[in-house]
């Protein structure tokens, strides 16, 4: 190993959720959700195909070389887990997958409604096997309705969900919004689903089916928008850079700068009196403000009453001043003045942040098939009780001999045997 080379690190034993197990049978939709499990300390076992699940050929890839050991997308999801490979649809397959779940608390699974029911390897069939077993489904309108074994994307999943109407500009069509959100927001909701049911279980003794639908995962996203619809009837739409719904007119609140972009709006009442009048000060400051911004009394003025000509005339004077600076500066001055803004930090700009670094948020990852570490983002919360830690994402049935050999007592033949028909 070169002399930069690391050693593999320890992953047992940390956590609140340290005390459990569980099996990951997801691929590439909702693997975020044993991953949060993983986080908290629970002994995740990624189960994938012989030939390494779908998740590996997602880019982008370490050095640029598609390799399905070199997925980053791989290692963000796959963090912190152990990994067996096994083809369960093959009945030597089953048979031993079905021993691996009488060892466990968990099963997290994304396969279509009815695939699992073919297989005789369905929430009736494990909770034969594994009575305390809660088994949790990721399905995209879950597994009962209408609409359950319809096919889907994440496209169709935000529209579907409602908040890819609210998403764009006004004169233009719905957006999805760049990146996967739905099958990420089903996870979430299916990771505290399953700490729930096992809390429950420590109540009842009994296990339980957690069923989470990515459409329903997704609804929560228009909170904003219900209480609108229920107190007068209106509908928010989509409003771009602007917010709809507190005033008569539209209000801006992403504003371009020197170098990018920040967020900051003029609010009202109490709440917006104090940044607002500090807004004006800085106006005059700069030689921006006039007489209809000096005869303004922000402890009394009242925003939800503005129109569109008196939106559209601050909006002028504020982007004037805000295309004198970059974010950094508008930051620094709207922290000394008591302004409502922030910047809107590019991945770049993530990295550098000071609020991060400070707090050691950014660790540093150990992947000793590459001899090197790698900086990761941290965990997403910390806890005084327990360490929270983040190991890198397993390579294809790394811990095949561990599992299969070491905890089920398979012999050296019977793991050479089923590798050679396709099964491990």
């Amino acid at each position: 190993m070169p002399a930069n080379s690391v050693e593999p690190e320890k992953t047992e034993g940390m956590g609140p959720l340290s005390t459990y197990r569980g099996l990951d049978l997801t691929a590439e939709r909702g693997p975020l959700c044993a991953r949060i499990l993983a986080d908290l300390g629970a002994e995740v076992i990624k189960v994938e195909p012989p030939q390494g699940d779908r998740g590996r050929s997602i880019g982008p890839f370490y050095q640029d070389v598609p390799h399905p050991e070199k997925s980053l997308h791989w290692f963000s999801y796959n963090s912190n887990k152990k990994s067996v490979t096994l083809d369960f649809r093959k009945k030597d397959g089953r048979d031993l997958l079905l021993r691996l779940v009488r060892k466990v608390d968990f099963v997290i699974e994304s396969m279509p409604p009815g695939e699992l029911d073919i297989l005789h390897l369905d929430w009736p069939d494990l909770s034969r096997v594994n009575p305390l077993l809660v088994h949790t489904s990721i399905t995209a309108f879950g597994s009962t309705g209408p609409k359950s074994r319809h096919a889907a994307s994440d496209l169709t999943l935000m529209a579907a969900g409602g908040y890819m109407y609210m998403t764009g500009e006004e004169d233009r069509p719905p957006l999805r919004i760049s990146a996967d959100q739905a099958w990420l927001h089903a996870a979430g909701e299916a990771a505290v689903a399953t700490i729930v049911a096992l809390l429950d279980r420590g109540a009842t003794s009994l296990g339980q089916h957690v069923d989470v639908s990515a459409q329903a995962s997704v609804v929560p996203c228009t909170v904003n928008a219900i209480p609108f619809r229920v107190m007068d009837g209106s509908i928010l739409e989509r409003s771009g850079s602007y917010r709809v719904g507190l005033t008569s007119a539209k209000q801006r609140q992403l504003w371009p700068c020197k170098d990018g972009y920040v967020i900051f709006y003029l609010a009202g009442g109490a709440f917006g009196a104090s940044s607002n009048t500090a807004m004006a000060v800085w106006l005059e400051e700069e030689d921006l403000a006039d007489d209809f911004v000096r005869l303004i009394d922000w402890q009394s003025f009242d925003m939800a009453t503005a129109d569109a000509e008196v939106e559209d005339h601050l909006e002028s004077l504020i982007s004037c001043l805000f295309n004198r600076y970059t974010r950094s500066e508008l930051y620094e001055r709207a922290i000394e003045r008591g302004l409502t803004l922030c910047p809107v930090l590019s991945p770049a700009g993530i990295l550098q942040d000071v609020q991060l670094r400070s707090r050691d948020y950014w660790t540093q990852v150990s992947h000793e098939e590459f001899g090197r570490k790698f900086e990761y983002p941290g965990q997403f919360a910390r806890l005084t009780s327990a360490e929270m830690r983040t190991r890198r994402a397993p390579r294809i049935g790394e811990h095949n001999k561990a599992v299969y050999h070491n905890e089920l007592g398979l012999s050296y033949e019977d793991l050479l045997a089923l590798k050679q028909v396709g099964v491990i």
